[in-house]
């Protein structure tokens, strides 16, 4: 039994600027298999659709240019390989981490730091597959995924990635849209209260006093708090603004939430970088 003063090997631990721990359970070998499923299913679709195409008009190239037959095979070897390598570059580069596979299957691709991965981290991890692919399906990737801790492939060492599985909200009983009563169907739902603070702007004398790190930090939070539960949420927001108020001197205004007040900060500290660029 393992002991509670010992961390999970399934879990990843990370300790924010805040001193607020998160854990965000890493990824196994079947749900990535299943990702990775997927999304050779859609690649090989959109393949084979090429392929359709390309021999369709290979005659009119042919006759256009007389193309040799090593020339065409090079060129279609280096489209497949375009393909593939872009495929899974830009979709986890330009998707917050994540492909079609990945989405289904429900895990997404982020930095050590806990940060989303940008686009050399996705274009260093994606040349690296096609390492991990060998000798036959991802061999080499998954004897990688065991003998690590953070169930990393090589291409996820390379880079300074991990796979974690997104956090899954609990369904209504009811359903997402359904009533919790038979009678509320009767009654006319009543429409969200716009929050009143939603345009208002903090002083620019106590904003001027913050500065780079303090906007990292506020970025940061913004930016992986739909991965944190409630819980933790709430307490690095109250950390975040009491540190932010007690240097600036600025105030929550009243009916102002914490995150709004955090929103607002962090876009005027941006405005205020521009124009100081």
């Amino acid at each position: 039994m393992q002991s509670s003063d010992q961390p999970d090997p399934d879990q990843l631990n990370i300790d924010t600027p805040e001193l607020v721990a998160i854990e965000m359970p890493l990824a196994g070998v079947g749900s990535r298999f299943i990702a990775l499923l997927v999304d050779y299913l859609i690649w090989g679709v959109g393949l084979l659709v090429l392929a359709l195409l390309f021999f369709i008009f290979l005659p009119g190239i042919r006759a256009f240019s007389k193309i040799s037959g090593q020339w065409v095979t090079a060129i279609a070897i280096f489209i497949v390989f375009l393909l593939n390598w872009g495929y899974f570059t830009l979709f986890e580069a330009f998707w917050n981490g994540r492909t079609p596979g990945k989405r289904v299957a429900g895990i997404r691709v982020i930095q050590r730091s806990g940060r989303a991965i940008g686009l050399f981290e996705s274009m260093a991890r994606n040349f690296v597959r096609y390492v991990d692919q060998i000798p036959f399906f991802y061999a080499v990737g998954v004897i990688a995924m065991f003998a690590s801790r953070q169930h990393q492939r090589l291409g996820d060492l390379a880079a300074g990635t991990l796979v974690v599985r997104d956090r899954v909200e609990e369904a209504s009983l009811w359903g997402e849209s359904g009533a919790r009563t038979f009678t509320a169907p009767f009654f006319a739902p009543s429409s969200p209260v716009p929050e009143p603070q939603a345009a208002f702007t903090l002083p620019a004398s106590g904003v001027a006093k913050l500065s780079a790190a303090d906007l990292v930090v506020l970025e940061g939070f913004l930016a992986r708090r739909l991965d944190m539960s409630l819980a933790t949420r709430q307490l690095l927001a109250q950390r975040i603004a009491s540190a932010i108020q007690a240097k600036s001197g600025l105030e929550t205004p009243s009916g102002a939430s914490l995150e709004t007040f955090l929103e607002v900060t962090a876009r005027q500290l941006r405005d205020i970088a521009r124009m100081q660029s």
